[in-house]
This record gives structure tokens, sequence and C-alpha cells, in this order.
């Protein structure tokens, strides 16, 4: 009997053996997700962190570019008519947060809406120290770690967002935006303002920065609502807005994607609308910011949009962004896209 016994352990002793063997060989040679490296795993906290310096490295770049020759260029007109200009500010930023941001992690996609002119000194970006505290934003070190696939990550920046209001000397406008989008989902998103400096993040499910305000609902704004438009729309927009949201709607014209989503963000207004089409550098930022606060960014057919690295970078059905009550706002929206041109 005893001998009966042993020879049982030792073929449930084998078993088990084999069956780790097997889960060993299997992840090794690829046939799992299970990371082999910790390199294939970034921490969205460092992540967040990065952001921010990024962020406002490239708010320092576009204050000490007004002090100098912007050399304005064009990369062409806007489907509204509108120029697009370009302006060393740009370049500068960029180089500043794209070169940061990949040389601290050479392994991540990112997205700029600017390429660096050809400068190699533009590439020796000093690393981002992802450890150190931000005095501003200390609660971010009191948060958990949470680790994600490398490979599931984009990160879309803007190195200067409303270039035409900054050289116009229209500083209000004007921001600088990094956004952490894993799976095509914007999860964290920075908007920096450097005029006069202060930063606004949010991580979706998580926390928001301290400096975001707290907006109540209130059900009578659907009545009279504030709306905020581009200031490269054509003027029909904002007829055909008061038209589909009621006589009572109050529509002002404002520069910066980033600039009119805190807008929705912080209550100045209860709706963002862009008709025409728009790049998802412009949005991503706001869109993970707007979902920290439980508000929603959809075109105006109602889509999320996918900010994965392969997809197209323009989104051409126009946004809708509200803080509260969009259905309520995207069931107006046949009646404004049929009546545009």
């Amino acid at each position: 009997m005893n001998f009966g016994g042993t020879l049982r352990l030792n073929k449930f002793a084998c078993f088990t053996l084999a069956f780790i063997l097997f889960l060993i060989i299997y992840w090794r040679s690829g046939g799992s997700n299970y990371p082999t490296d910790k390199s294939d795993l970034v921490n969205l906290k460092s992540l967040l962190k990065a952001a921010i310096y990024a962020a406002e490295r490239g708010g320092k770049k576009v204050i000490d570019g007004k002090n100098h020759d912007l050399h304005v260029k064009s990369k062409g007109k806007t489907q509204e008519g509108a120029n697009d200009p370009v302006t060393d500010a740009d370049y500068a930023s960029h180089c500043a947060m794209y070169y940061s941001l990949k040389n601290t992690f050479p392994k991540l996609s990112i997205v700029s809406e600017e390429h660096s002119k050809a400068d190699s000194s533009c590439e020796h970006q000093e690393l981002i120290d992802t450890d150190a505290m931000i005095p501003e934003h200390r609660v971010i070190d009191f948060m958990n770690d949470e680790h994600v696939f490398t490979k599931d990550v984009t990160i879309w920046i803007d190195p200067l967002d409303a270039t035409q209001e900054y050289t116009e000397s229209l500083y209000q406008y004007v921001t600088t935006m990094v956004c952490v989008a894993i799976r095509g989902v914007p999860i964290i998103g920075v908007i920096h303002y450097p005029f006069p400096p202060r930063t606004y993040w949010g991580w979706f499910t998580k926390k928001i920065s301290s400096n975001i305000a707290n907006v109540p609902h209130q059900e009578e704004n659907k009545e009279h609502p504030k709306v905020v438009v581009s200031r490269s729309h054509p003027g029909k927009v904002a007829e055909i807005a008061k038209e589909a949201f009621g006589p009572m709607t109050t529509v002002t014209s404002a520069a910066g994607a980033g600039y009119k989503v805190m807008g929705v963000v912080n209550g100045t207004y209860d709706v963002y609308l862009h008709a025409t089409a728009i790049k998802k550098w412009d949005l991503c930022a706001g869109d993970a910011i707007i979902k920290s606060v439980d508000g929603k960014l959809t075109t105006t057919k109602g889509d999320f949009i996918d900010y994965s690295s392969s997809e197209n970078v323009k989104v051409t059905d126009g946004i809708l962004v509200s803080r509260y009550d969009h259905d309520f706002y995207l069931k107006k929206m046949p009646k404004i896209l049929s009546a545009l041109p």
C-alpha cells in the first residue's frame, strides 16, 4: 500500500514539473503576451510625470521663441481656407518634447504634429527623471504604479497649439499638449499654458490635477448653452449652432483646440463644436482630460476617436465636446450637419 501511494505522489510531482517547464518554454518562445523583458512594460505613473515635464519644457521654448524672429512659414491652407503657419518656436518645442520623451522611452511610438529640421543637436535632449517629485503635482507620487505593455502605447504631442494666434501675440490661446493612449484609448492628457505658465492633467479613472474646476451640473444650461467654436470657422457655423441649440445659445469664437476643450472642462463653456476636419494631436490630450471629469469628446456622429498610431491622423466628421448632457447635444447634430455647405 505504501509503495502504491508513493508512486501516485511521484506521478503528480512529475506532471507538475512537466507543466511548469512547458509554460517556461511557451513564454520564452513568444507563445504568450507575457513580457520576457522589463522594457516590454512601461509605468503609466512615470509616463504622466514625463508628459508634464515634456509639455512644460516645450512651453519654455515657446516663451523663448516670442523674443526672437519667428521665421513664419506656411504649411498650406486649412479646410476653412485659413493659413496654417509654422514657426521656429514650433520646431524648438517639438525638439524638446519629442526627443526628451523618445530618449527616455525609446520603445514607445510617438506622433508629433511637427518634424524637426535637419539639426542633429536636436536629438540630444536630456533624459526625464521620472522619479523626481513635481512640486505642483506632488499628489502623483502617492498614486499607485500601473504597468502596461509598451507595444500598446502611443504618445501624441502638439508642440504649439494655436500657432496663428501665437504669431499675432494672442498668447492666451497657446498651449503645448501631450497625450498617452493605450490601444487607441486616451488615458493620460496634459495641457500646458505657457502664458502664464500653468499645467492641467487628467488620468482617466484615477485623478485630475487640483487646478481643474469642480463644475456642478446645471440642467437649465441646456436651454441656453454657451458654445465655443473655432476662430477660423465660417460665420455660418455660429448661426447654425443657435438654430440647433436654441435662440438663447451664446456662441463664442476662440483659438486652439486645447484652449477650447479646457474651457469646457473648467465650465467656461458648455459645448465645444467643431464641424470640419481636425487632427488627432489637437484632440488627444483634451479627450483624456474631459474623460477624466466624466465628460465626452466624440465626432459629431457620436463616434469615439481611435488614437492608435496606425490610424489616420485626421478626424473628418468634426467633434463635439461637453462635460454634461452629451447625448442631448449629440441629438442636435444631424440638424447642424445637414445645414453645413
